[in-house]
């Protein structure tokens, strides 16, 4: 099972990058972020054509999450974060495929910092991790899949200290990003490849892609189960080459699937 994220910065403009890119990955489950479109803008028809399910928690302008899954009925277990009723910013889905629990996220950026917008993203860090410790421990494979807008170490970023007032790369975020590897989740890209530079966003300014000026912030953290099934981890760096492309680019997993759903069948 080869389960990816992307952030596609506007499913508006760039759902030719994201039907390419489907076409030539052919990964089984998808999670999106920054759809950029309300709920009735999703191009459902589209995407269905491409030979997958969808469902979305859309929001006009900003944010937004999808999950796609060619590879069976998608069950759709929460929209939303828990722990704040009056959040209203669409940055959460969740969903049992397959036999697997995909968490799908697109955390908050939080610049600038010190500001409201830091001071939330650290609120919605604290309510991702009770939520997940919920999770963590499940008698099945969990997956949580998405642009978490953490730089995790100095390793994942080229020249650090330009990043050291950012709230992506602020301590406060990298301890909070810590904290739910320490609840037992394992960062699948970096546990495969321990010691190599590999980055998911480049900004569109100074060449930065082609220079490989970039930061590694879209990640995929597996829970016991689900890294016992591990088998491959990668950034698919052909995207971020194409033109009006995201300045993000996918980053994928391969799963072993799960031993109660070996005979089952893809849907078209």
């Amino acid at each position: 099972m080869k389960i990816a994220t992307f952030n596609v910065n506007g499913i508006g403009g760039r759902l030719p990058i994201l039907l390419k890119w489907l076409a030539l990955a052919e990964p089984d489950i998808v999670v999106l972020q920054e759809l950029k479109a309300p709920q009735e803008a999703f191009p459902r028809a589209a995407i269905a054509e491409a030979g997958y399910q969808a469902i979305w928690h859309g929001q006009r302008r900003w944010n937004g999450v999808a999950l796609l899954s060619r590879v069976g009925e998608i069950h759709e277990t929460r929209r939303g974060l828990p722990g704040d009723p009056g959040d209203e910013q669409s940055r959460y889905i969740e969903a049992a495929v397959g036999g697997v629990l995909i968490a799908g996220l697109y955390l908050p950026n939080g610049n600038p910092r010190p500001g409201p917008k830091f001071d939330y993203k650290l609120a919605w860090m604290e309510r991702l991790d009770a939520h997940l410790a919920t999770l963590v421990d499940l008698k099945a494979p969990v997956v949580v899949v998405g642009d978490f807008n953490v730089i995790p170490t100095d390793e994942d970023v080229y020249k650090p200290e330009r990043w050291k007032d950012d709230a992506l790369f602020a301590p406060e975020a990298k301890a909070a990003f810590k904290r739910l590897l320490d609840q037992g989740w394992t960062d699948a890209v970096r546990h495969l490849h321990p010691d190599e530079t590999l980055y998911t966003f480049w900004p569109y300014w100074r060449n930065a892609f082609a220079r490989n000026a970039g930061i590694r912030i879209d990640h995929l953290l597996l829970n016991p189960l689900a890294k016992a099934l591990l088998k491959a981890a990668e950034v698919d760096l052909r995207p971020r080459g194409w033109e009006k492309t995201s300045d993000h680019t996918p980053v994928w997993i391969e799963l072993a699937e799960p031993a109660k759903r070996k005979s089952a069948k893809r849907v078209a």
